[in-house]
C-alpha cells in the first residue's frame, strides 16, 4: 500500500492549541451578548476546520487533559508547578470546545492520571502499527519524540495556532541536531522551564546535542558523566538525578489503556442541527459555512441562514431611475456607489422590494437628486462621497451609514464588511464573489442589491441602538463623515525636498551612532535584531535580566531605560538614539512615498478606528508624527500652505481632558482654576504643595502634570513612580494630598466605575458608549485593565465627539460663506486650515467661535491659534 493509499489519522491536543489560543485572540473582542468569553474556542475551531480542509483525515480524535493532577505530579509534586493559574475565561471554554466537538460527531479523549500528550502517542503508536499515516496536532515539544517515517507532527508557529509547522524525521534533524526519539534527551539535560523541570546549570541546547552526538545517547552520556570537564562537567555531576528525573517525567507513555482504537475513530457526518445550536450560543455566525464546508456537509452555504429571496436588479436608464427615486417621497433609499480608479462606476437604488442599476452618468437630473436632501442609506459611504465629489458632484443627504452605526454599537469589534453586518443583525448570507478565483463560483451581489441590504440590515442596526447613540451618529459621525471626504479630497501640500534632506541626516546619524555602538562592544550586531540584542545585553554584557518574553527577555525602550538607570552602559544609551533615529526616517520616508503628483499627502481618515471616537490615520498615519520635539518641527516644517494660498492657521484646545475632567467631577477647585484663568498646573501643584503659585517650581508643576494626567489614565502609584523616576511612597503620598485637595475628583472617578459596572458600559457627554464586559470578569488583571479604561473612555470620548463637533461645523461654515479658505488636517487635538487670501480674519473667527462653543461645559473650552507658512512655523 502506497502513503496516498493509506488512510490517515489526525490526533489533536485539544488542551494545548485551545490555550494557545487563547492568548492568541484578543478576549476582549470574542464576547456574546450575555459576557461568555468565546477567543479559545473560536481560535481552536478555526484552525480546526484548516486541519480537516487541508489534511483531509480519515480517523480523527482531540485529546484534553483531565486536570493538572497525573502520575508526573504523584513523583514529582513541583512538575509543572511554576504555572500561573489558568485564567477563568479560558478553563470555563473548554466544556463549550468539548460541547462544539461533540456536535460535530468528533471523538473526545481524556484519562485520568494522564496527559493528553500520552493519548496522542498511544493512538500514534498503534495507527502507525495499523499502517496510517499519522499526523500529531500539538503545542508540547514532548510530543517531537513521536515523529517517526509514519508520524508527523503539526507544531504551531510563534504567529499563532494559525499556522502550523511540519515535523518530519528529517526537519527535527535539521532543526535540533538529533533524530525525534532523541529530543526528550536534550530536554532532558536543558530543562523545560515551562514544566518545572529544571535542567543542568549552564548546559544550553548547543552543549547538550554535542554530547549526544559525542558519546550517542543520554545514558551514554550519563555514564561517562566523569569525562566531561569543566564547569558544565561539575554542574553534570551534581545534578544527574535531576536528568535521570527530567527524562522519566518527558517519556510520554504508549500504552495508556482507551476505550478506543485507531479504527474506531472514522470521520462520522456531522449533526447538522447540533452545530448551528451550539454556534448560535456561541455567536459564531461566519466560522458556521467554513465548518460545513470543510466536513462536506450538503447546503452548507445555506445552513444556519435564513432562507430569503433577494429581488433581481433591473437596469434602468438615468431618466426611469430619477421618476423612481422622486417617488420614494421622504423615505430613505439605500444607495450603492461602486468606485474605479477613485470614480464613480455603477450606481445601485433600492427600497424595500425594488432595486435599480445603471452606469455612473453625467445626468443632471440624477446628480441633482444625489446632492439633495432626499434620505439616502449607504454602507462606508465615505469613499463614495469622494468618488462623486471628484466627478463634480456630490452625495448629500445621508442618514445612515451601516458601517459607522454598527461600530458605536460594537467599537470594541466592529463587524468589518456589509456582509458581517447582514449576518450578525438579519442572519442572512450576503452573496459574495471570491476574490482569488479568476471565475468566481458565487457571483457576488449587484450594487442595487448591496443597496438592498444596507437598507433592511440599517433597520435592524437601527432597533439595536440606544437613543444616545442615534444621535452620536446623526449629529456627530455623518456630519463628521462628509467634513473628512473633503479634507481627504484636499488634502495637504509637503515638501519632498525638506523630507529627503532630514530623512539623509538621520541616516547619516544612524549610521554614526550604529559604529559608535559596535565599538563600544568590540564587535558589530544587527541593532534591530532582538535575539542578537539579548545575547550583547544579557550575555556580554551580563546585564541584569529583563521581563521575561516570549521570545525571550525584552529590549523594549521601556526595558533599556530601565536598564541604562540602574545599569548604565555607553550601549544602551547609544542603542536608544539609533532607534529614535531609525524610527524617524522610516516615519519621514512613509511620509514622502505618500506625496502624490499634486505634491500634497491625501491621507485616509478611519472613523471606526478606536473605541473612544478618536480618528486615526492611515496611507500615511500621520498620528505617528511626534508631538513637541526638534525632529517633530522638523517634519511639520515640511508641511507647507499650498499654492494659492496665504497661510496655514492651526488651532487646538488647551487642557481639553482636564477640562472635561473638571465638568463631569464638578471639582470646585478644578472649576475655579479654569474660570480664572490661571495656569492648571501651578494652581493645582500650589493646592497640593500648600505653597502660593509663585513658589510652585518646575518640579512640582511637572510632579502635578503627570499626576491630573496620569488619573485620567487610571495611572497608579507604582506606575507615577516609574513615569517620574521617583520612590512609590512618594508618588502614594502625592496622590493622597491630591485627593485630600481635590476629592470631588477622586469621588467621580470612583462612581463612573463602579456605574460602569452596573451598566456594562460608559458614556460620554454627548450619549457614545463603550462596552465593558471585562467589568465583571472574575479575571483579576482583564478585571483592573477595564476598570483603568472604563476611568478614562468618558473624558477621551467627550474629547474626541467635541473636536468632531467643532470639526464638522468649521467645515460648514466655511462653505456656507463660499469661502476658499478649507480645513486640512486634524491631528490629536490640533486643526489645520489652509485660509485662502484675504480670509484670514474671517476663518480666525469661524475657527475660534465654533471651536468654543463645541460643547456646553461649566468651564471654558480654550482655544489657541497659530498662524505660518508652514505646520511648524503656524505652532503656537
Amino acid at each position: 500500500m502506497t502513503d496516498s493509499e493509506k488512510p490517515t489519522l489526525l490526533v489533536v491536543d485539544g488542551h494545548s492549541l485551545a490555550f494557545r489560543a487563547f492568548f492568541a485572540l484578543p478576549v476582549e473582542n470574542f464576547t456574546t451578548k450575555d459576557g461568555q468569553h468565546t477567543n479559545a474556542v473560536y481560535g481552536f475551531l478555526s484552525m480546526f476546520v484548516n486541519l480537516l480542509k487541508n489534511e483531509k483525515p480519515t480517523h480523527l480524535a482531540v485529546a484534553f487533559d483531565l486536570s493538572r493532577k497525573s502520575f508526573r505530579t504523584e513523583e514529582y509534586a513541583e512538575y509543572k508547578g511554576t504555572r500561573a493559574e489558568t485564567p477563568k475565561e479560558f478553563s470555563g471554554q473548554i466544556p463549550l470546545l468539548q460541547e462544539a466537538l461533540g456536535a460535530m460527531n468528533i471523538t473526545v479523549l481524556t484519562k485520568e492520571n494522564f496527559e493528553a500528550d500520552d493519548i496522542l502517542a498511544t493512538l500514534a503508536g498503534q495507527g502507525a502499527a495499523e499502517g496510517y499515516n499519522v499526523l500529531v496536532v500539538s503545542g508540547d515539544r514532548d510530543s517531537i519524540q513521536l515523529v517517526n517515517d509514519d508520524v508527523t507532527l503539526l507544531y504551531p508557529s510563534v504567529q499563532g495556532v494559525s499556522q502550523l509547522k511540519r515535523y518530519d524525521p528529517a526537519t527535527v534533524q535539521e532543526r535540533y541536531g538529533v533524530p525525534p526519539h532523541q529530543y526528550p534527551e536534550i530536554a532532558a539535560l536543558v530543562g523545560e522551564t515551562s514544566d518545572n523541570l529544571p535542567g543542568v546549570p549552564k548546559v544550553g541546547e548547543k552543549t547538550a546535542v554535542k554530547w549526544l552526538n559525542l558519546y550517542g545517547s543520554l545514558d551514554e552520556v550519563l555514564a561517562k558523566a566523569d569525562e566531561i570537564k569543566g564547569v558544565v562537567g561539575n554542574n553534570l555531576r551534581e545534578h544527574i538525578e535531576d536528568v535521570r528525573r527530567n527524562r522519566r517525567l518527558n517519556r510520554l507513555v504508549t500504552d495508556v489503556e482507551l476505550d478506543v482504537t485507531p479504527a474506531d475513530l472514522a470521520v462520522q457526518p456531522i449533526d447538522a442541527q447540533a452545530v448551528r445550536d451550539v454556534f448560535a450560543r456561541l455567536e459564531f455566525r461566519t466560522l458556521l459555512p467554513r465548518v460545513f464546508e470543510a466536513t462536506g456537509t450538503d447546503g452548507a452555504e445555506d445552513q444556519g441562514h435564513v432562507e430569503v429571496t433577494i429581488p433581481a436588479p433591473k437596469q434602468v436608464s438615468a431618466a426611469d431611475a430619477v421618476t423612481w427615486l422622486n417617488a420614494q417621497a421622504d423615505v430613505p433609499v439605500g444607495v450603492t456607489v461602486t468606485v474605479q480608479d477613485g470614480l464613480p462606476a455603477r450606481l445601485g437604488f433600492a427600497n424595500a422590494s425594488d432595486v435599480l442599476e445603471l452606469d455612473w452618468t453625467d445626468d443632471a437630473e440624477l446628480r441633482a437628486w444625489l446632492a439633495s436632501d432626499a434620505p439616502k442609506t449607504l454602507h462606508d459611504a465615505k469613499p463614495q462621497v469622494k468618488a462623486v465629489r471628484r466627478a463634480g458632484g456630490d452625495l448629500a443627504g445621508l442618514v445612515f451609514d451601516t458601517n459607522l452605526a454598527g461600530w458605536l454599537v460594537r467599537p470594541a469589534y466592529p463587524d468589518k464588511t456589509l456582509a458581517d453586518l447582514v449576518d450578525r443583525y438579519l442572519d442572512e448570507r450576503l452573496p459574495v464573489a471570491d476574490p482569488s478565483q479568476l471565475v468566481p463560483e458565487t457571483e457576488g451581489a449587484t450594487p442595487g442589491q448591496l443597496s438592498w441590504f444596507t437598507l433592511r440590515a440599517a433597520a435592524a442596526i437601527r432597533e439595536a441602538m440606544p437613543e444616545g447613540l442615534v444621535s452620536v451618529l446623526e449629529n456627530i459621525e455623518l456630519p463628521t463623515l462628509s467634513a473628512l471626504a473633503d479634507m481627504e479630497l484636499a488634502g495637504v501640500a509637503v515638501s519632498h525636498e525638506k523630507l529627503s534632506g532630514f530623512s539623509a541626516e538621520l541616516g547619516a546619524r544612524a549610521e554614526g551612532v550604529a559604529q559608535e555602538a559596535y565599538a563600544s562592544i568590540d564587535r558589530e550586531v544587527n541593532l534591530g535584531s532582538p535575539k542578537q540584542l539579548q545575547e550583547v545585553l544579557f550575555e556580554q554584557l551580563e546585564l541584569p535580566k529583563t521581563r521575561k518574553t516570549k521570545t525571550g527577555y525584552s529590549t523594549d525602550a521601556a526595558a533599556l531605560a530601565d536598564l541604562q538607570e540602574s545599569n548604565p552602559h555607553p550601549f544602551l544609551d547609544l542603542l536608544s538614539q539609533h532607534r529614535e533615529a531609525t524610527k524617524l526616517r522610516q516615519i519621514i520616508e512613509s511620509l514622502d512615498v505618500a506625496i502624490k503628483p499634486d505634491h500634497r499627502i491625501h491621507t485616509t481618515y478611519v472613523q471606526t478606528g478606536s473605541q473612544t471616537g478618536r480618528l486615526s490615520s492611515t496611507d500615511p498615519n500621520l498620528q505617528n508624527i511626534p508631538v513637541r520635539t526638534e525632529e517633530s518641527r522638523r517634519i511639520r516644517a515640511a508641511f507647507e500652505v499650498g499654492e494659492g494660498y496665504e497661510t496655514l492657521l492651526t488651532a487646538d484646545y488647551s487642557q481639553i481632558e482636564m477640562r472635561i475632567m473638571a465638568h463631569l467631577s464638578e471639582d470646585p477647585g478644578l472649576i475655579e482654576a479654569f474660570r480664572t484663568g490661571e495656569d492648571l498646573h501651578r494652581y493645582v501643584g500650589a493646592h497640593v504643595f500648600g505653597v502660593t503659585p509663585d513658589e510652585v517650581t518646575a518640579a512640582m508643576r511637572t510632579k502635578v502634570k503627570a499626576m491630573s494626567y496620569g488619573l485620567v489614565y487610571g495611572l497608579s502609584a507604582f506606575g507615577l513612580s516609574k513615569q517620574l523616576r521617583i520612590e512609590q511612597s512618594e508618588a502614594k503620598q502625592l496622590m493622597l494630598d491630591y485627593f485630600a485637595r481635590f476629592g470631588a475628583v477622586r469621588d467621580y472617578l470612583r462612581e463612573s466605575v463602579t456605574k460602569a459596572k452596573v451598566d456594562g458600559y460608559t458614556e460620554t457627554i454627548f450619549g457614545r458608549r463603550r462596552p465593558f464586559p471585562d467589568l465583571s470578569s472574575p479575571n483579576r488583571v482583564l478585571r483592573e485593565n477595564a476598570e483603568r479604561a472604563a476611568l478614562n473612555a468618558p473624558i477621551q470620548g467627550s474629547a474626541a465627539d467635541i473636536m468632531k463637533i467643532a470639526l464638522f461645523h468649521i467645515h460648514r461654515d466655511l462653505r456656507a460663506a463660499d469661502m476658499r479658505s478649507r480645513v486640512l488636517l486634524q491631528i490629536h487635538d490640533e486643526l489645520v486650515v489652509e485660509v485662502a487670501p484675504g480670509e484670514w480674519d474671517e476663518t480666525e473667527r469661524i475657527v475660534r467661535e465654533r471651536m468654543g462653543d463645541a460643547a456646553d461645559l461649566t468651564v471654558p473650552l480654550d482655544v489657541q491659534v497659530g498662524r505660518g507658512a508652514n505646520w511648524d512655523e503656524a505652532a503656537h
